[in-house]
């Protein structure tokens, strides 16, 4: 990967000082002495920003955020979606996969299909993007990550009718292998058929008769008909913003291999959040 500019690593650091510190306004002794920074190159810097609109200097020879700066956040603010930092993550893990790479997102007990890239192979997909789907509590755990143990417990207690006993422990087994390797997967039952035809077994909460398994052990050398590998995608607050999941998968993999697919779209699923997280939080 190549480096980055000492000067634009220069200018990087004067913006987020100030983005830091909101309202508030500098000299340029504060910032040398802030960013341990050389008066000449500090103050060929502010010059740059100032002449740009970025920062703006008062009569007492302060500095503050200038205009540009704030429209570029308003319109940063207004038009920017995490699901533009995913619709290429999104396509790299269907091509690397052969398989679905969907974005839902959690809207009380359904989930929303906002966007979706799909392999050569997939090209005649049948969930469209806007596909409104039940959230079953046994694939569930992945949106609650970050989520308080009040939270969960009053998502899980407001089905009707009630949950039983069995899939309420499902659910909390989900949320403890998702905390522990970052993502959960599905398998399919044996003789459900490869894909999925409809999406009707979605309303049942009961878990008999269902082709696709939420399955909380991996063994490394087992083989495995895997269904869905799904990861939470965190916002800057730690709560969960939505999910990216891998389906129809073609082939059965091994324990591993699924450990191995799990790392990569909870990678993906990293560097999506990196996106929503101002730079001040990531240090």
């Amino acid at each position: 990967m190549s480096r980055s500019s000492p000067s634009v690593l220069r200018i990087v650091a004067v913006l987020n000082f100030f983005a830091d510190h909101p309202g508030q306004a500098f000299t340029l002794t504060d910032l040398i002495r802030a960013l341990k920074l050389s008066r000449a190159t500090c103050h060929g810097v502010l010059a740059g920003l100032v002449e740009s609109g970025y920062l703006y200097r008062t009569t007492d020879k302060s500095y503050v955020l200038g205009p540009a700066l704030l429209y570029v956040g308003e319109v940063a603010k207004e038009h920017f979606s995490p699901l533009q930092v995913a619709k290429p993550e999104m396509r790299a893990l269907a091509d690397e996969f052969d398989a679905v790479c969907s974005a839902a997102f959690r809207e009380q007990h359904d989930v929303v299909v906002r966007e979706r890239a799909a392999a050569v192979s997939h090209l005649g997909y049948s969930t469209p993007r806007g596909k409104r789907l039940p959230l079953l509590p046994q694939f569930a755990a992945p949106f609650f990550m970050g989520s308080t143990a009040a939270e969960v417990k009053a998502w899980i207690g407001k089905f009707d009718p009630p949950c039983s006993k069995e899939l309420v422990d499902v659910f909390y087994r989900g949320i403890e292998f998702v905390r522990d390797n970052g993502f959960l997967f599905s398998v399919r039952r044996v003789g459900a058929e490869q894909e999925v035809p409809s999406s009707k077994w979605l309303s049942d909460l009961t878990s008999e008769s269902m082709p696709l398994v939420a399955t909380f052990e991996i063994k490394a050398r087992a083989i495995y008909n895997l269904g869905f590998v799904i990861a939470p995608v965190p916002d800057a607050n730690g709560k969960v913003a939505f999910v990216i999941g891998l389906q129809g998968f073609q082939e059965k993999y091994t324990g591993a291999e699924i450990q191995r697919i799990g790392k990569r779209v909870v990678k993906t699923c990293e560097r999506i959040s990196a996106s929503m997280v101002p730079p001040s939080a990531r240090r």
